[in-house]
């Protein structure tokens, strides 16, 4: 069984994958075997996040471009295809959130979020996705959100972002899965990340939370390796087009 979940000699991009999510879900795979490449922005912060894994031993490599630029990102794809080796898995991870009431929201944030949220999916998407194509197999793994299904006040943008990945994700499987490639989402609740800091230091929020999940706490992000292993992995080869959620029964319960 072991075996199934093996990423051994498969090379996987982590998009936004200096910090938080991003960088959880690139070490959990570095330790099933998979070289990583972190991407990001801001090359001081992506070539740390790179040390911190080589010093435990994991194959990292920084691979800085903006995930919102279509010729940067078929730039930096075609570079890590020509001198790195193919991209086997792709999450697409980066993402951000601006809150604010509804009725206030700034229109240049609004776009921001749906450039950095949706574009960026759909831009390194496809890019990796023309070689995974050619190759017959790849497996995409988008982030999606809580959000994909449910709305609280002054995010609305950011949930219409996140069905917007959810829709992807299944328009992404209906085109591409006959070439061999397995797309799916991971929909995670409440993690405790820098994104969220805000949230995690409102106590009020705090007590909401706790009583809302089912499981009664904030997740944690190593709690998202598994699914993201398992996507990424043989043990998922018939999944496709699929959102799962981690997310402490939040969505399961009212």
């Amino acid at each position: 069984m072991s075996d199934l979940f093996d990423l051994s000699g498969r090379r996987a991009l982590i998009t936004g994958s200096s910090q938080g999510i991003g960088l959880a879900l690139a070490a959990g795979l570095a330790r099933q075997g998979a070289s990583v490449i972190l991407n990001g922005r801001d090359a001081g912060r992506v070539e740390e996040a790179c040390k911190g894994l080589t010093e435990q031993g994991f194959d990292a490599k920084p691979a800085v471009f903006d995930v919102t630029d279509k010729p940067a990102v078929e730039a930096g794809v075609d570079r890590i295809e020509a001198e790195i080796g193919p991209i086997d898995i792709l999450i697409n991870n980066a993402g951000m959130q601006y809150r604010t009431p509804l009725e206030d929201f700034p229109a240049d944030k609004f776009e921001l979020l749906f450039k950095t949220n949706v574009t960026s999916v759909f831009l390194v998407g496809q890019a990796v996705a023309r070689f995974m194509i050619k190759r017959g197999a790849g497996k995409i793994i988008n982030i999606a959100s809580v959000q994909s299904e449910l709305a609280r006040p002054s995010i609305a943008p950011y949930t219409a972002t996140k069905g917007a990945v959810k829709n992807l994700t299944k328009g992404m499987c209906t085109d591409w899965a006959r070439y061999g490639l397995q797309v799916n989402a991971i929909a995670p609740g409440y993690f405790r990340t820098p994104l969220n800091q805000a949230l995690m230091d409102n106590a009020e929020f705090n007590a909401w939370l706790e009583k809302r999940t089912p499981a009664g706490r904030w997740g944690d992000v190593e709690e998202l390796i598994g699914a993201a292993v398992f996507l990424a992995s043989r043990a998922s080869s018939f999944v496709n087009g699929e959102t799962l959620h981690v997310d402490g029964g939040i969505t399961a319960s009212l």
